[in-house]
């Protein structure tokens, strides 16, 4: 494993030197906000500690980011494939568009997280949070997978307002015992069946492994699960599997 100290370095000679490492796995030290990293990453594992920039591991195409700290703004942007884990919270618009892979978040996220979130055939992507997100979560969501597990909300919506406003596809599990407030038409909420549960079960397995959580404790939990109304305008236009 290669290691490089960030420090002050400029956002873009770091990633030209990411670029540069032939080795597979590299950890980043002393990382300050710097921008872009991991983009379009294919066949690396980056290991950093320290604070990520916006657009973490934008265009992520098959690599995997671990971040020992917090990420900023849109992490994931336009995500393809790959693995992005964070070890703290992250800012607004986190896996913005993203259309495959996963990001796992053990703590936060800001708003907008998961908007125009799609999928199609194998690339399902999923976005599991595990505290709470702000409004507007999964704005626009077309497909994929978001998880809120609300660990920290004493049963109480683990998100904010305006919940999957304009959500024609995909789905959403929030743990919680009250739906959140003003729930937009294009929403249909349901409670989650012991079917439901299995799907969960499943889909925590590496996340609860990865930041050791009580899976099962997670589970017999109350989960409400939000999908998109049949009759929701503009759902032909979008691609469903």
């Amino acid at each position: 494993m290669t290691s490089l100290t960030a420090g002050f370095m400029e956002y873009e000679a770091l990633n030209k030197a990411i670029r540069a490492i032939e080795d597979d796995q590299i950890t980043l030290e002393q990382v300050q906000g710097q921008r872009y990293i991991g983009s379009a990453l294919s066949d690396k594992e980056l290991f950093i500690k320290g604070t990520a920039g916006n657009a973490l591991g934008c265009f992520l195409d098959g690599g995997t980011i671990t971040v020992h700290g917090n990420g900023q703004d849109a992490t994931g942007d336009t995500m393809n494939e790959g693995k992005i884990i964070i070890h703290g919270s992250c800012g607004d618009g986190t896996g913005y568009a993203m259309r495959g892979g996963c990001i796992y978040i053990r703590d936060s996220s800001g708003y907008r997280s998961g908007i125009h979130m799609k999928a199609y055939q194998q690339k399902q992507p999923l976005l599991i949070i595990g505290d709470r997100a702000g409004s507007f979560l999964g704005e626009y969501q077309a497909g994929g997978t978001i998880i809120v597990l609300g660990r920290n909300q004493e049963g109480k919506p683990p998100v904010g307002y305006f919940c999957g406003t304009g959500m024609h596809g995909g789905i959403m599990y929030l743990r919680c015992d009250t739906l959140p407030v003003s729930l937009p038409p294009q929403v249909a909420s349901r409670d989650a069946t012991a079917d439901d549960k299995e799907i969960l079960s499943s889909l925590l397995d590496e996340y609860c492994t990865i930041f050791s959580f009580d899976k099962q404790q997670l589970l017999d939990s109350h989960f409400f699960v939000l999908q998109a109304n049949s009759a929701t305008p503009y759902r032909m236009l979008y691609t469903h599997v």
